[in-house]
């Protein structure tokens, strides 16, 4: 199996109110998308990258391409208004290959510390697995709202909180997203939800996550970034 990563890193960061895209906030001293195509490219498992970003920032990432050296970047690419645009982008890179000998494998820009350890995980679940999702447990009591009434309590111990990668092979979410956007009512705010909805007989496994694999939402979330930065190099 080909193992090709594809690093989401087209969204505009509106809620962080920062001039640019949180994508290229610097933590740390590097920008927060290096982290993650740093830790791809250097990860065994992985055969090729592709980065999808805004066509705003093309340039930017030729830039970092050739000043990394990432030399297992193959591709880059435009997403679009949505989300579910890059991944699109991502699957239409690809279509051309043998469906059922590459495994696309989507990771938030946004989540700059993914480990060494859940890419390994990921991949190695895909040998079982078609589709795979990284979670982590919650550790809230989640409730669900009819206006400003409580309706529903769900069992937490059966609940997880999704982080991504989230891996497929190509057949698998090329077919879950044909079917999806012939349905007028399509939503999506992640890819393992499109494979869940459009191919309910493929099974999603699950590959603990960590807490330091957090999303950049909010400025604030640069200072626990930074303070897992420092813990990790402390081990």
């Amino acid at each position: 199996m080909k193992n090709v990563a594809i690093v989401l890193a087209g969204g505009v960061g509106s809620r962080m109110g920062a001039s640019v895209p949180k994508q290229f906030l610097r933590l740390a001293g590097r920008r927060v998308v290096e982290y993650s195509v740093e830790a791809f490219c250097a990860h065994p498992d992985i055969d090729e990258v592709a980065i999808v970003t805004h066509s705003d920032y093309t340039r930017d990432f030729e830039e970092m391409i050739a000043t990394n050296r990432w030399h297992k970047v193959k591709k880059l690419l435009v997403g679009g208004q949505e989300r579910y645009h890059s991944s699109l982008s991502a699957i239409r890179a690809y279509e051309a290959e043998d469906p059922c000998a590459v495994n696309l494998i989507f990771h938030d820009a946004a989540r700059p510390l993914v480990s060494r350890r859940i890419i390994g995980d990921v991949v190695s679940a895909l040998s079982t697995y078609r589709a795979v999702c990284v979670a982590t447990p919650s550790t809230d009591t989640i409730v669900e709202v009819d206006g400003d009434r409580i309706v529903h309590i769900p069992d937490r111990s059966r609940l997880r909180r999704a982080q991504t990668p989230q891996a497929f092979r190509l057949a698998v979410i090329t077919g879950a997203y044909d079917a999806a956007l012939s349905d007028p009512a399509f939503r999506a705010t992640d890819d393992c939800g499109v494979v869940v909805r459009y191919r309910p007989d493929v099974p999603v496994g699950v590959v603990a996550g960590e807490e330091s694999n957090m999303k950049l939402t909010y400025k604030e979330d640069l200072a626990l970034l930074e303070d897992f930065l420092r813990l990790c190099s402390d081990l």
